[in-house]
Parts: C-alpha cells; sequence; structure tokens
C-alpha cells in the first residue's frame, strides 16, 4: 500500500502552463483529493521531448538534469501527460551508467506517473471514489488513447475506470481508439499532409461514435483533435479526463474561442 498522504511533485507540462492552466489545477485537485500533498517545484521546464525527437541528446540531458534536480526528494512525480511522463521513463538512456546522474535518472523515472494511472494503479480507487460519485456529467463521451501513454506507460483502463464512477456519464468507444490522431510532437511539422490525413480518420471515428465530447489525457492531441473538428465544423467538445473526475467543466472546451486563459492563472 502507497503512504496515504504521499508528497508529490506535479510535472506541469508545458502545454498546460501556456494553454490550458485549467488541466494543471485539475490535477491538483484531483491528487488533494486522493489525499496527496501536492507541490510544484519552479525549476522544472520542459521534459526535453522536442529536442529528443530532433536527435539533440546533449540539450535533452541539460534538460534532464534540470528537471532530475527540480524533483528531487519527493515520493512521486506525476503529470497530466502519457507524452511528457513518458519522455521521463528514457532520462536514464540519456547518461552513461558511471554518470552521477544515470541513477538519478533511474530513480525519476521509477517514481513518475501519469495522472490516471497514479490515482488508479498507485493510490487506488477507492480513494477518490466518493468524489467521483458525487459527480455529475451528462453526456456520452468517447476517448482517444494516445501513442505515449498507451504504449509506454500502459495507461488504457485506468481513465475508463474512473469515468465509469462518474453519474449521468456514458463511454461510447470509437474505433481505432489506440490509433496515432497525428500530432505526434515534431511529426505533424515534417510531415504536414501525412499528418492531416491521419488526423482526419481520427475526427471521422470520433464524429461516427455519437459521442458529443472528446475525452483524452494529453494536450497535444487534444489540441490536435479539437481543431480538426473546429475546421470540419463539427460541434463536439474536446476536454482533458482531469477536467471532468475534477468536476471542473463549467470552462469552454479546447478550442472554444471565449476561453479566458488569463483568468485561469
Amino acid at each position: 500500500m502507497p503512504n496515504t498522504s504521499p508528497r508529490v511533485g506535479l510535472f506541469v507540462t508545458c502545454l498546460a502552463d501556456m494553454f490550458r492552466p485549467t488541466v494543471a489545477f485539475a490535477t491538483v485537485k484531483l491528487l488533494e483529493q486522493a489525499g496527496c500533498t501536492v507541490e510544484v517545484p519552479e525549476r522544472q521546464t520542459c521534459c526535453g521531448q522536442p529536442a529528443f525527437n530532433s536527435g539533440d541528446r546533449k540539450t535533452t540531458a541539460d534538460i534532464a538534469r534540470q528537471t532530475i534536480d527540480a524533483f528531487d526528494g519527493y515520493e512521486y512525480v506525476v503529470g497530466p501527460s502519457g507524452s511528457c511522463i513518458g519522455m521521463l521513463h528514457q532520462y536514464p538512456d540519456l547518461f552513461i551508467s558511471t554518470d552521477p546522474y544515470f541513477a538519478r535518472a533511474t530513480e525519476l523515472a521509477a517514481k513518475s506517473h501519469e495522472i490516471t494511472s497514479f490515482l488508479f494503479d498507485v493510490m487506488g480507487l477507492e480513494t477518490l471514489q466518493e468524489k467521483l460519485n458525487q459527480l455529475r456529467f451528462d453526456g456520452t463521451v468517447t476517448y482517444h488513447d494516445s501513442c505515449a501513454g498507451l504504449r509506454e506507460l500502459g495507461v488504457k483502463d485506468q481513465p475508463r475506470k474512473l469515468l465509469q464512477q462518474v453519474e449521468g456519464l456514458s463511454i461510447n468507444e470509437m474505433e481505432e481508439a489506440e490509433t496515432c490522431c497525428g500530432f505526434g510532437g515534431t511529426f505533424c511539422v515534417k510531415y504536414p499532409e501525412i499528418s492531416n490525413r491521419m488526423v482526419s480518420n481520427k475526427t471521422d471515428n470520433i464524429s461516427n461514435s455519437g459521442a458529443n465530447t472528446l475525452l483524452g489525457g494529453d494536450l497535444g492531441c487534444l489540441l490536435n483533435m479539437a481543431g480538426k473538428l473546429k475546421r470540419e465544423g463539427k460541434s463536439i467538445e474536446a476536454r482533458h479526463v482531469v477536467e471532468v473526475l475534477a468536476g471542473m467543466t463549467d470552462i469552454p472546451a479546447i478550442g472554444e474561442a471565449d476561453y479566458d486563459l488569463a483568468s485561469q492563472l
């Protein structure tokens, strides 16, 4: 059993910080409801994934050292992104075994978790079940499985099990829920035509599911799909799963023009 009141360092992520602070606030709320003591280290920056995906391992290692230092001493590190947490799991590969940061990177990777996986697998569903049962979300959702969360961290059933506790919410699974949306970080910049075709396939599947809300665990994917849904004129909202689980759906969905970023800071 985990410590009933673990000290958790929140990995905010760049996209939450710059585009959707509510996702970070919702993550803090869920962690505190589960009994965690949450802190946000000010020294954290990017996880280093853009540099890593571009082949710049030196810059990635520099970022990794800063991140390792920033989260030193926490029992767990938790973030609302399988992609970013997945990058933290790759830190040991950046250092040779005799480098002092190798052992520290290995320790960081072992204690780093995506938020829904942490809540379900580490803290246990029962820590949040009463709070989730008190929530209500009247609507049908469909869930997109992000590549890194699914394939690197094994995040699949956890968000769905948590969502099933919310009153009024039903899940309609889309076809190819596990297929990439086409974002892929720098992939969408290097191969825009392929990326656009992939997200078009994804929005067709979202629409065909009959859901009125798209949920996911990575803002990069959600921003990509929300933008395509808007350009296609489809009235399907996109939200991060933690916004629903934390009962913070009173703000406009991702991509809505009247979302006031300043009010979330």
